[in-house]
């Protein structure tokens, strides 16, 4: 059997590399109402935003913001893995369950001269959003490195769009809570030796406390459902102390 099957020519991505580019592209791809040009838009199309990643628990991870297409961002981040978050293991792709966005349509075709209000738009929103993760969060932690700019203009929340990003046959793989354990204890193991082989600011240092939070929050989860303590064995008066 072993001999009939040779992948070694196979050139498609693995399954779950390749249900979650059709996946997000097919998030990226919803269209959604644009309130300034009163048409619809692919939400990945707008150019201006801020997007949030939530894990299997429905807890929020890390907040971002773009002003060069969500779609182009949150690939990079997902898809390409080509960010400082998912290189120094800040953020595991792994665990995005689903992604919401707040789209700033206003700023689509900017005017000469708008841009950098449009910025001061840009990081106000992220820091509102960033509060509202952080509030609805259990740790109320998340696992950005750095705390967005204070706002310095007032701004409105847009309508966000929130939608899964992973399939049923993926989330039954990756939901598996000892999966969950095993991948979290892999990319805290990573974050730890980034922050042991360079001169690290608190921000890393703040993202591995609340990753071993996390990790904790999980297995005393998983270990409660299995019974607790009334799940571990009383060692035998006989049994050699040697075992």
């Amino acid at each position: 059997m072993a001999e009939e099957y040779k992948p070694d020519g196979t050139n498609i991505p693995p399954f779950e590399t390749e249900d979650l580019r059709a996946n997000l592209a097919k998030f990226l791809d919803t269209t959604i109402d644009d309130p300034v040009a009163g048409t619809k838009r692919p939400v990945g199309n707008f150019r201006w935003g801020v997007y949030i990643f939530y894990d299997y628990d429905g807890e929020p991870i890390y907040v971002g913001q773009t002003n060069e297409r969500l779609r182009s961002r949150i690939r990079r981040h997902l898809t390409n893995q080509r960010t400082d978050a998912v290189a120094m293991s800040v953020l595991d792709p792994f665990e995005v369950f689903e992604i919401e966005v707040y789209p700033l349509a206003q700023f689509e075709n900017l005017q000469p001269g708008q841009r950098e209000y449009a910025k001061a738009c840009l990081n106000a929103l992220e820091h509102a959003v960033y509060a509202k993760a952080v509030a609805g969060s259990e740790f109320k932690a998340i696992l950005n490195e750095k705390d967005p700019p204070p706002p310095t203009v007032e701004i409105e929340m847009p309508q966000p769009f929130r939608m899964r990003v992973v399939s049923d046959k993926v989330a039954g793989i990756r939901s598996h809570p000892d999966f969950r354990i095993a991948r979290r204890s892999l990319i805290i193991s990573r974050l730890a030796q980034v922050i042991s082989e360079r001169k690290v600011q608190g921000g890393l240092r703040r993202v591995l406390l609340t990753q071993a939070k996390r990790l904790q929050w999980l297995a005393d989860r998983r270990y409660q459902a299995l019974g607790g303590a009334t799940s571990v064995e009383t060692e035998n008066s006989d049994e050699s102390d040697n075992d």
